[in-house]
Order: structure tokens, then C-alpha cells, then sequence
């Protein structure tokens, strides 16, 4: 380019007077690009006259533009097209060679060996099989022929959280993922628990009694006082009590086992002002039970390690010294139902109610006992256990299949069913990829241990990586006693599962009867009569009300007798042979079965097929109740309540809901299921309903289970219901300005979740 410069400056003399611009043709690239080229060397570049600038150099001390009449000659524009063309001649010059460089490049197909047969990409969609399909081949791979031995292989009798016994089995399980082809890895806490040092004792009418059994997280301790039998140990029964004017302050509550958890007698007793509680398995409940038989339990009132609520015991976490709420402050333990009859035996005091059975003594002031709990905290290493089958197309959601592995004893029941269902249920659909199943979304199998101290292992890791899992783990199904007997079916679900549950419960065959639906045999075409509310002990509860994640735990059982066996040591296999008439494996697979049903229906669908409708019936029926209970007090206790205290909020956020729930349904319904990234848009506004309803204003070491509808504690509407009643009737507990505060908080919470589920900022619900 400098030497085309230099010639060009020799026929013009060195003296452009202008600007001269020009095309390459083609430059480097071969790309056509137009090119400023200056033509002059020193010289100014001249402006027209009177200093008014008319190019774009604007130097005030050039000189007065003026036409060189003697450069526009014949020779002039001679020597002006010999310079155009001698430029063009280089420019076509410069562009052949760069052109014969490219020829002369190499190519990748000299290099590279093409493959010969066409690979096939996936575009983000993988192939799907049609819903018939998958279940025929699920059908084709559990095999009721493998779970016998594997429930003998995992059959153990000592297996309590943290022992040796307990690490075998959770090494056997990792084992079993690996061979299936999963990817593994374990998850390891430290957490405290109780365990029993020596014997605890029972002191009454002078007769002292050793007791093997023991409640973990009861204080330690010696306690005194006047026995008083208090049924079952229901608020309802203490209200009872109270109504009949007897003393409950400084004494030892006698309450038999059933219908509530250990955790919430013990908790019950604790707001009457007792000093002790003692347990027995009455023998009209448990007739099976010997009267010499010992129980085991918990009675913290949650989840999780006690002693770091909310936080995930890791090793050489760093938390200030802090307790759970739901642990007791008073002494609790178990006794025999032979020493319970004794006791009741030598009661005096008040008549027992009619209501609650033979006519007995309640206890007098004189009857006293004195109880002796010897529990000793240590700190335990306790390892979960996980494989995964990873999805093809939303691999980070993900569907969790969990059961319990530890026990207080045997745990046969307990834990060795569920433990072998949930491996059955992985190699059978680990052997279904084999088959061309490929499941959009990943499922995730858990081993939990230390179940047996309030689900302790679920919970741990829940509180370890929910910032994670509440976005990504859509549901969770658990397998923990699945099968307690023969001729009953409970359900425990969140109600966004109720439509899945039931479409299985149709197309999952009972175990007995040929060609029957499950259906069909247990629900007696009643599905209510299938549902029960979730325990608190269950793993399955901290999924639903701590984490909002729609959770599943089921059970087939005795229709009109529970498990006797459970928290003791007779937890066997025998056991169990004899309440399911030597059907252990038979209902073991129907588990599996249906089970495994929701779970691949979960993860083969394009959308998930879980039911927003559900909650808007339910948020309309606490809407009603709590409306009916506010004009109620308002009326009887207008100066406490007063007529400021208007419903509309509340009913306008029920009813943002129910306009968001029935505009995603439309959503759905005019969804194009092949577009990929919108079904997961819609997938992940329906993950969002049950985490939106659990309520951002309370603290989870006060409140772990925030969940407004299926938790407990004061944020609940179930709550705001109980508080009316109590304002109504002048308990010394109501506080109307606690109600209102708390009132506000659950309204601002469903339409908070209504937000979520509308979609986008623009077509949120403002009309409240």
C-alpha cells in the first residue's frame, strides 16, 4: 500500500489538494469492505472562503479554497485514469493470492475419517415412550420372585442409628446402587440423640421398677408426684379434666399410647403445668402386645437433631447453642402395660369419665409415684445413603423415593420392607433404561437413618441443601412400613398428589383379588376414606411442612387394628407374617407397584400432573370457617374484636389463588407439549404453589413446619380458627392482638402464592 501511495504522489507531484476514496474490491477475507485511503502528505487541506467550514477539517489557518483552472487538462485526467487502473491491477492482484492461499489450505475431510453411521442428537426432548409402554415394561422388570431374598439379605436385628449394624446395611444399600448402574454418594451429620445409661425407675406404694424401654430427648432427672390418669393424653382429654375442676399442676400424667405421637402426650401434659408423663400400650389397644412388653420412642415435638434447629449438622459447624422448641421440659418415659394395671389398680380420687371407658379411678393427692429418667445426650455420625437415575431432558428435577433402614430393634416392619421395596423399586427401573425407557426427569433413591429419633437423617439433609432442593425436588414418596397388614389402605399425601394417587390407585391391581384396582378392593369407590392426615413422625412430613415439597408416605395395614409391634423390639419378621397371613412379599410388590406408578408418571410426563384446584377448595373452606368465626366473636365480643376487622383481604387473596390456579390450568391445557423450555416454565410455576404456601414470617426454630394448610404452629388458618375460639370463650391464652397480627401474616402468605403461580410480573392479581 506504501508503494501505490508513492507512485501515486510522483504522477500527481506530491501535491493532492483532496480526499480520495476507493473500493477494494475485496480485501483480506475476501470479504467486500470499503477502505479510506488520505492521498496527501503535509499540505493543509483547504476550507471554503469567509472561514465557514464545509469539510471536515476545520483548521483556521488554511488558506482560501481556490479551483486550479491549469489541473483540469487533457494530461491530467490521463495521468488520473493510469492511477485508478494501476490501483485496481493491485487491488485484483492482492486478491487472487489471498484467494490461491485458501485453495491451497488444507481441508478437514483430508484429515477427519467421516463416521459411517448418522448420529443422532437429541434436541432436548428425548424419546419418549407412551405412558402403556413404560408401565408394561415396569410390569415385565419387578419380579415378586426377587423380593424374598432381598428382604432376608436386609433382615437384621440390631440396626439403631449410628451403630456398626446400621453402617453395615447402609454400605449394603451403596453397594446394591452401584451394581444397578446409579450414580452414588453418602451424606454424613453429626447430631445428638439420647440413649438410655443404666435402667430408669419406676417408685410406687413403696414397689421400685427397672424399665429397659426409654423416650429419647425426655430431661434427665428424679420427679415426685400424685398420678393422674389422663387417657390418651389429647388437649381434648385435658380439657376435660380441667372442666371438672381437677388439679393437674406438679402431676404425674398416666395416658395410654395411640391416636397421637409420643411427643405430643408429653408436650400436652407440659401446658397443664405436670411434672412427669408415663406411657403405657393399654392391652384393648394392643392385644397382641404381653403385658411385660417395653416400648421405645422420642418425644421431641419436630424434626431433626433437637439441637440445631434449622441448621444442618455437619461436622464443626459453627452454630450458637440453641434448642429446638419442641423439646420437653419435663421427665417422660415408657412403662408396662403390666405396671400401668397395677397402678390404675390402687388409684383413689375422682370417678374416670364414662366416656373414656371402664370405671375407674382417676388418682388422689395422695397416690404418689416418683419417677427416675437416666437418658445421657452423646453425639452420633449417622451417613444417608443416595443413588440416582439421572433424566434426559430437566435432569435438575427430580422426584425423591426415600425409606427408613434403622430401627429400635428388628424393625422388620419399620424399616427392612421399605428398605427392600426401595431397592427392588431402583434395579427394576434401572433395567427399564435397558429397554429404551428414558425419563425426562432424574429420581433419586434414599436410605435415611436415625428415622427411629424423629426422622432425623430426612431432615438433616433437607436442612443442609434447601435452598436446592425446594426449587428442584418436585415431590417425595415414602417407603417407610409400607405394608402392616392385609385387608386395610391409608394414605398420607399432599393434596396437589390426590388426582395422581388416585389414577394409580385405578390402574395399580390389588394384590389379592384378579383383575381388581386397588381402588376398586380399598377404597370402595370412597377415596376420603383412603386418606389420613400426616404424622409428624413420618419422613415424609418435614418434605411437605418444612420444605414444601408435595410429599407421599402410604401404608397397607389392618383395617381395624394398627401395627402393634411398632417401637418395640417384637418388630419381627414372623411378626409381620402372621398379621399379613404369610403375604409379606405379595403386598411388598403391590407396594412397589404403585409406588413406582406415581414416581415414573412423575417423571414421563411433560407437564406434571399435580392438582392446583385441590388448595382452592381447601383455602375457600378456612376462608368460610374463619369468616363465620370472626362475624361469631364479633357479636358476642365486639369491644375485643371489632367491626375494623374486615374479611375482604383475606377472601380477595382465596380468590387471587383460585384465579391463578384456574388460569395456569388454561395455561396447561393450551400448552405445546413438544415446546421444551415451556413446559418447564409451566412445570416450575407448579413446583412453586406448595413452597409459596409455607409462611415467610415465622422463624423455623420456633416454627419448623411453616406450612399454612398441612404444618402446625400459629401461622397455620387451623390456628387462626382455634384462636378465635379461644377469644370467644375468654381463655386466658387469646390475645386478639396477636390474632389480628397473624391474621394479617396468613392472608399476605396465599396471596403471596397466588403471585407466584400467576406467571409473569405483569399478570399478577393486584385487586386485593
Amino acid at each position: 500500500m506504501d508503494q501505490a501511495r508513492s507512485t501515486i504522489s510522483k504522477i500527481f507531484n506530491g501535491e493532492p489538494h483532496s480526499y480520495t476514496r476507493f473500493n477494494l474490491t475485496q480485501n483480506m477475507e475476501g470479504d467486500n469492505s470499503q477502505v479510506e485511503m488520505k492521498l496527501s502528505s503535509d499540505m493543509d487541506e483547504e476550507v471554503g472562503g469567509n472561514g465557514t467550514a464545509e469539510h471536515l477539517n476545520h483548521n483556521s489557518n488554511c488558506k482560501p479554497y481556490v479551483t486550479q483552472r491549469n489541473g483540469r487538462t487533457p494530461r491530467n485526467f490521463c495521468f488520473m485514469a493510469v492511477a485508478t487502473l494501476l490501483i485496481f491491477i493491485i487491488g485484483y492482484l492482492i486478491g487472487f493470492l489471498v484467494h490461491r492461499k485458501k485453495e491451497m489450505a488444507p481441508v478437514c475431510a483430508d484429515i477427519f475419517v467421516p463416521l459411517s453411521d448418522t448420529v443422532v442428537m437429541e434436541r432436548g426432548a428425548a424419546p419418549v415412550m407412551d405412558w402403556d409402554s413404560v408401565k408394561k415394561l415396569y410390569t415385565e422388570k419387578l419380579k415378586m420372585a426377587n423380593f424374598d431374598a432381598t428382604l432376608n439379605t436386609f433382615a437384621t436385628i440390631s440396626h439403631r442409628a449410628g451403630s456398626p449394624g446400621d453402617d453395615d446395611l447402609g454400605n449394603k444399600i451403596l453397594k446394591k446402587f452401584k451394581e444397578h448402574g446409579m450414580s452414588t454418594w453418602t451424606d454424613e451429620h453429626f447430631v445428638k440423640i439420647q440413649e438410655l445409661s443404666g435402667t430408669n425407675k419406676v417408685t410406687f406404694n413403696g414397689k421400685k421398677v427397672d424399665l429397659e424401654g426409654f423416650l429419647s430427648y425426655s430431661i434427665s432427672g428424679t420427679r415426685t408426684g400424685a398420678v393422674l390418669y389422663a387417657h390418651y393424653g389429647r388437649e381434648s382429654d385435658f380439657s376435660l379434666l380441667r372442666d371438672k375442676s381437677i388439679p393437674m399442676n406438679g402431676r404425674v400424667m398416666l395416658v395410654r399410647a395411640g391416636l397421637i405421637s409420643f411427643a405430643e402426650k408429653v408436650a400436652n401434659a407440659a401446658r397443664v403445668n405436670a411434672t412427669a408423663v408415663l406411657i403405657y400400650a393399654d392391652q384393648s389397644d394392643y392385644s397382641n402386645l404381653g403385658s411385660s412388653t417395653e416400648f421405645f420412642g422420642h418425644v421431641h415435638l419436630g424434626s431433626g437433631d433437637p439441637y440445631t434447629p434449622g441448621f444442618p449438622s455437619f461436622n464443626h459447624t459453627q452454630f450458637p447453642p440453641i434448642e429446638s422448641s419442641g423439646l420437653p421440659k419435663i421427665v417422660a418415659q415408657t412403662i408396662t402395660s403390666e405396671l400401668a394395671t397395677t397402678i390404675l389398680r390402687e388409684l383413689g380420687g375422682p370417678v374416670m369419665p364414662r366416656q373414656w371407658g371402664s370405671i375407674a379411678k382417676l388418682g388422689g393427692e395422695t397416690d404418689v409415684i416418683t419417677v427416675e429418667v437416666n437418658n445421657v445426650l452423646t453425639e452420633k455420625k449417622i451417613t444417608n445413603v443416595f443413588g440416582v437415575i439421572k433424566g434426559f431432558v430437566d435432569a435438575d428435577r427430580y422426584v425423591v423415593i426415600g425409606a427408613q433402614r434403622d430401627a429400635w430393634g428388628p424393625g422388620f416392619a419399620k424399616a427392612t420392607v421399605g428398605t427392600s421395596v426401595l431397592l427392588e423399586m431402583a434395579r427394576s427401573i434401572s433395567e427399564m433404561k435397558n429397554g429404551g425407557f428414558k425419563p425426562r426427569r432424574s429420581i433419586v433413591f434414599a436410605s435415611w437413618t436415625a428415622g427411629e429419633y424423629g426422622s432425623v437423617g430426612a431432615t438433616e439433609w433437607l436442612e443442609g441443601y434447601l435452598s436446592s432442593l425446594n426449587m428442584k425436588a418436585f415431590s417425595y414418596v415414602d417407603l417407610s412400613g409400607v405394608v402392616t397388614g392385609q385387608n386395610g389402605l391409608k394414605i398420607s399425601a399432599s393434596p396437589l398428589l390426590h388426582t395422581l394417587i388416585l389414577n394409580a390407585l385405578k390402574e395399580v391391581n390389588a394384590p389379592v383379588r384378579e383383575g381388581t384396582s386397588l381402588f376398586a378392593q380399598y377404597g370402595r369407590n370412597n377415596f376420603d376414606s383412603l386418606l389420613e392426615p400426616m404424622k409428624m413422625e413420618s419422613a415424609a412430613y418435614p418434605f411437605l411442612a418444612f420444605s414444601g415439597i408435595p410429599a407421599l408416605s402410604f401404608r397397607f395395614t389392618s383395617e381395624h387394628l394398627s401395627y402393634p409391634y411398632f417401637d418395640t423390639k417384637l418388630d419381627t419378621q414372623e411378626k409381620l407374617r402372621s398379621t399379613t397371613a404369610n403375604q409379606i412379599t405379595l403386598f411388598a410388590e403391590t407396594a412397589a407397584r404403585f409406588a413406582g406408578h406415581i414416581t415414573l408418571r412423575l417423571v414421563h410426563d411433560h407437564l406434571l400432573q399435580l392438582d392446583l384446584q385441590k388448595y382452592t377448595r381447601i383455602i375457600r373452606s378456612n376462608v368460610f370457617k374463619i369468616n363465620g368465626k370472626v362475624a361469631e366473636v364479633q357479636r358476642l365480643r365486639p369491644q375485643v374484636l371489632p367491626k375494623a376487622l374486615t374479611m375482604q383481604w383475606l377472601m380477595s387473596a382465596s380468590g387471587s389463588y383460585s384465579r391463578a390456579s384456574a388460569n395456569l390450568a388454561t395455561d396447561i391445557q393450551n400448552s405445546d407439549l413438544e415446546d421444551v423450555e415451556m413446559c418447564r416454565m409451566i412445570n416450575d410455576r407448579i413446583m412453586a404453589v406448595e413452597r409459596n404456601l409455607l409462611s415467610p414470617y415465622v422463624s423455623p426454630r420456633e416454627s419448623p413446619f411453616r406450612h399454612i394448610l398441612m404444618g402446625s404452629g400459629p401461622q397455620t388458618l387451623s390456628a387462626l380458627i382455634d384462636h378465635l375460639e379461644a377469644i370467644k370463650s375468654e381463655q386466658p391464652e387469646a390475645d386478639a392482638k396477636l390474632f389480628r397480627n397473624q391474621f394479617a401474616l396468613a392472608t399476605w402468605t396465599i396471596q403471596g402464592c397466588a403471585n407466584s403461580i400467576a406467571g409473569d410480573i405483569w399478570a399478577l392479581d393486584n385487586e386485593i
